[in-house]
């Protein structure tokens, strides 16, 4: 049976929204890059952005800069042993965190939440609905088994750079976790998460400007979380873009 759920992710857009400065297993780490993956701009509604942090993002910021100091900070470990199965099988609901064991897969968590005006099939599958991406700005729309490059699941944190800054020495099932934790976890364009791949701040940032605070701040959180390390060319990335937003 098909129903509809009412319009409302679990965040909105405008909630995230920083300020203006200077992308299956895991999608980032596992697909190709068809042409395709960027959608065409006939379908796309820009986002504008905010021109000054929020008063929700500063204390944000600040909070992040304040947790950022306390992370260690070392040289990145080497890749060797990395591959996408060492996180375990893609979007297990055998985890212990958030919307673990409810019976649905992660990736349907994920767009059940980043979402609006969701098209469900059953409890868990998401069959179609709307995108605010954070990342690009731009409004895309999901319809499940078309364009299926078009919207993607990004690990904010990549695998590959967790694999680096100290996930090689966790347990398969503290890394299960980290790969299903949707605090780890948000749905944008398919060319912008590839685009990403397993860049960490110091590489990569969300084309959308007003959205990088909020984005460092998110991966300072699960680093902090998790007990990762920065690489000192991270750390003063992270540095530099959340100092714009703090008070």
């Amino acid at each position: 049976m098909t129903w509809r759920l009412g319009v409302g992710a679990a965040v909105t857009w405008t909630m995230l929204t920083a300020c203006s400065l200077a992308p299956a297993p895991a999608d980032t780490e596992a697909a190709p890059t068809p042409p395709s993956a960027r959608p065409p701009s006939s379908k796309v509604s820009p986002i504008p952005p905010s021109e000054t942090a929020s008063p929700q993002v500063a204390a944000m910021a600040a909070k992040a800069l304040a947790q950022l100091d306390r992370i260690p900070v070392k040289g990145s470990a080497p890749k060797t042993g990395y591959h996408r199965s060492v996180f375990g099988r893609a979007w297990s609901d055998d985890v212990t965190v958030d919307k673990g064991h409810n019976g649905c897969k992660t990736r349907d968590d994920v767009l059940q939440r980043d979402l609006t005006d969701v098209v469900m099939q059953g409890k868990c599958r998401v069959m179609s609905g709307w995108l605010d991406d954070p990342y690009t700005g731009e409004r895309l729309r999901f319809e499940r088994g078309v364009d299926v490059y078009r919207i993607q699941i990004d690990h904010v944190v990549a695998l590959g750079d967790a694999w680096r800054t100290g996930a090689q020495q966790w347990t398969p099932e503290k890394r299960l976790d980290f790969a299903n934790d949707l605090r780890n976890l948000q749905a944008t364009a398919g060319w912008a998460n590839q685009q990403k791949k397993a860049s960490n701040a110091a590489s990569w940032l969300p084309p959308n400007r007003s959205y990088r605070c909020t984005y460092v701040a998110r991966q300072v959180k699960v680093k902090a979380a998790y007990g990762l390390w920065v690489v000192p060319a991270e750390r003063d990335a992270m540095r530099r873009v959340l100092a714009k937003c703090a008070p």
